[in-house]
């Protein structure tokens, strides 16, 4: 799943709206919760969108199941409402880096527990892990912080689950790492210390362990790493040694297990194993079952890879997902991971592994409740990265499944559709709220491109942004005084520019655009009549290359050398003469008078470095710029640039947008992601960032937030919020 790392930012804000509420003064810290208006918060509908790493029924409640995702967190499944309930959605800016679940664990002796082991990087610059547990099925949690990394969005991210109730003891837990080997608990998960006896040595590559399964009364934990461990399957049947499994599967196509599963009618375990930890790389597999009766090893994989398809290419992949159906002996699942050149399946068999059926040939897949599935005008695929994989265990033919942008269901084994209301996983990147028009909101995420939202409540009716599709969005911007004229760029393999004439509803290519816009494509402006474009590019590695102008319409590009390389620029909104853009190298706002061929510096001395930062202008004000400069606060000019003074009170802030005036005011509402003193929240002013009041409260937080945020010209006090992995968010006052 795309996600971005909190770091530098350059990125355009939308508009934003506010009601009329009594404000607070900045700079009272926690105190503002006190005073914080009530607002309802809810999803921006777009479906799924995201990552599904692991999905796990309780074997002990009927249609309870949660779901695991890589950046947006984890999910209870609601059977009789038919959908997904968030969470973790009350971990803060703080704890940006907790939204990742890297595993999760239920108790079958005790149906309210239930255990997260979270942590989305294991980079020197994440916070380490932690592990949350909870008493009531995740409506109230305790929290442990470890000592170690986890990594919810790194290689890998598919196995599982690392996270085990000891079956011989509820108040033992068992975690994998993948650099620290196997940790355990004997107090319900408040405190971990190193599994004495594991053989598994720290790992280098970050696999580490992969899967934690309980077979009766035995525990079976999955190795990654083939450095300095000859076997990557160990047992205990005790919780104290460990030993390596006799006759295991060795070779390329057994090198990393993936997961595994137990008939217990049977006494066979089930594991599918690959040559890469995935969900991309895997180029071979195998599935195996281990009868720990006596010991003895089958393989039952049901295709191998290699073979040739139709058009001589190779059919490489590896297997992933493994399920059992525990009202059937020998009834289970596998499936197929990384397969492009076939498309990936789900194989089923019901005679423990001797012969299999492929449930993507007779595959019915309806996507009309999330239509972006359709990736433009091509049929949708039955998936990709399927590693999450379950079978419902009082519902046989109940099969749920994860890809890279949703989770599939099927209660017949034919007709299958997203099972995914509630889940929402986007890493959003840009928001615009048009003034007028059908759509109230145009936004662009990652992975999935730019989407018109003419309903919030619902995935929008024309999916992605097509002509072309792109993946990643890089750029949105909206011509100020004819909205309807949009434009859009972002990463695509069908060209990376594009505009439309109707708001955003339909698009078409730019008629050429410049080199570096295939393999760096950053923002674009738009002046506020549309008569001119600015497109700069950066590569994904950061490097910073010239801005390119745009006087037809993208049908011409000429570079603009005097423009800082790799600066967001932005129009004035009042004036179409009128570009700005902030050097975050040399702390320099450089402006241009004549419709972006040349910029000349103004004000200079302002914070410069690795300073994140947003420029934005006023809407409906020439030359009223806000500059939002991480923890150096927010500065504003009146005069186009030419001078700054910094806001009084705010002590950070990450993202600011404007919105309709409150009644009787004469300036714009003033929305931000920032802080006073110590609390990173979401706040509105309705005095020019006199005061302040705080707008989210301590149950909606979605981690980090600093990407943007805009509001809804058209409705008081509703304002949207881009997440990082919790996909878009929206609040209206109650």
């Amino acid at each position: 799943m795309y996600a971005s790392r909190p770091s530098r930012r350059v990125v355009l804000a939308g508009a934003a709206a506010a009601a009329a509420l009594t404000a607070v003064p900045m700079g009272q810290g926690r105190a503002l919760a006190a005073s914080t208006p009530t607002y309802r918060w809810r999803n921006v509908v777009q479906g799924g969108t995201g990552f599904v790493t692991g999905v796990l029924f309780h074997p002990s409640v009927r249609g309870l199941a949660y779901a695991r995702t890589d950046i947006g967190g984890a999910y209870r499944w609601d059977d009789s409402a038919g959908r997904w309930t968030p969470l973790i959605d009350h971990l803060g800016w703080d704890d940006w880096n907790l939204l990742g679940v890297e595993a999760i664990a239920v108790d079958p002796a005790h149906p309210n527990r239930l255990y997260l082991a979270l942590g989305t990087y294991s980079q020197s610059w994440a916070s380490n892990g932690a592990v949350l547990r909870s008493d009531d099925r995740g409506a109230t949690w305790s929290r442990t912080d470890l000592t170690v990394k986890l990594g919810a969005n790194e290689d890998g991210r598919g196995a599982g689950e690392r996270l085990l109730v000891d079956p011989r003891d509820s108040d033992t837990l068992w975690l994998g790492t993948r650099h620290d080997g196997l940790l355990k608990s004997t107090d319900r998960g408040a405190t971990w210390a190193a599994a004495t006896g594991f053989p598994g040595t720290p790992s280098v590559s970050g696999q580490g362990v992969t899967l934690l399964v309980a077979a009766g009364r035995t525990l079976y934990a999955g190795w990654g790493d083939s450095d300095g461990v000859a076997a990557n399957l160990f047992r205990s049947v005790d919780g104290v040694t460990w030993e390596a499994v006799p006759g295991q599967p060795s070779g390329v196509a057994a090198k990393v297990p993936i997961r595994g599963a137990y008939d217990k009618h049977t006494r066979e375990l089930y594991l599918t194993y690959t040559n890469a930890p995935g969900p991309n790389g895997q180029s071979d597999g195998s599935v195996h079952a281990l009868c720990t009766a006596d010991g003895k090893w089958r393989e039952v994989t049901p295709v191998k890879p290699g073979g040739t398809t139709d058009d001589g290419g190779t059919d490489s992949f590896g297997y992933g997902g493994v399920a059992v159906d525990v009202r059937r002996p020998g009834t289970l699942v596998v499936s197929t991971n990384n397969r492009w050149a076939l498309v990936d399946t789900i194989f089923r068999s019901t005679d423990g592994g001797r012969s299999w059926t492929s449930l993507k040939d007779s595959a019915v897949l309806d996507v009309s409740e999330t239509p972006y599935l359709k990736w433009g005008a091509d049929a949708p695929k039955f998936g990709w990265w399927i590693q999450a994989l379950a079978l419902d265990p009082y519902d046989s033919r109940h099969v749920v499944y994860g890809t890279g942008a949703t989770l599939y269901g099927t209660r017949d084994l034919k007709k299958w559709a997203p099972q995914v209301r509630g889940i929402e996983e986007a890493a959003a990147k840009l928001l615009i709220s048009p003034p007028a028009g059908e759509a109230h909101l145009i936004s662009g995420c990652g992975d999935i491109g730019v989407m018109y939202h003419e309903r919030l409540t619902a995935s929008p009716s024309r999916g992605m942004a097509s002509n072309p599709v792109f993946g990643t969005a890089t750029g949105l911007a909206q011509a100020a005084a004819k909205p309807a004229y949009v434009v859009r760029t972002g990463w695509g393999d069908h060209g990376n520019g594009a505009y439309s004439n109707d708001g955003g509803q339909t698009w078409a290519p730019f008629a050429a655009q410049p080199a570096l816009a295939k393999d760096a494509p950053g923002p674009i402006a738009v002046n506020t009549d549309g008569t001119a474009l600015l497109w700069v590019f950066v590569h994904w590695d950061g490097t910073k290359y010239p801005a390119y102008r745009s006087g037809d319409n993208g049908a011409s590009w000429t570079e603009v050398p005097s423009f800082p390389k790799g600066a967001t620029p932005v129009a004035d909104p009042a004036d179409p003469t009128l570009f700005y853009a902030y050097d975050t190298d040399t702390g320099t706002l450089l402006a241009s008078t004549d419709s972006g061929l040349t910029f000349t510096a103004r004000a200079a001395g302002l914070p410069s470095g690795d300073a994140q930062f947003e420029l934005v202008a006023a809407p409906g004000r020439s030359g009223d710029l806000w500059l939002s400069l991480k923890g150096n606060g927010l500065y504003r000019s009146t005069d186009g640039g030419v001078s700054f003074s910094k806001v009084a009170g705010c002590r950070a802030s990450y993202a600011l947008g404007f919105g309709k005036a409150a009644a009787g005011a004469a300036y714009p509402a003033v929305f931000m992601v920032g802080s006073t003193e110590s609390v990173t929240a979401v706040y509105r002013s309705d005095d020019e960032a006199k005061s302040w009041v705080r707008i989210n409260d301590d149950r909606h937080q979605w981690g980090w937030t600093g990407e943007a945020i805009a509001g809804d010209p058209r409705v008081h006090g509703r304002v949207y919020l881009a997440t990082n992995g919790r996909g878009i968010q929206y609040g209206e006052p109650v």
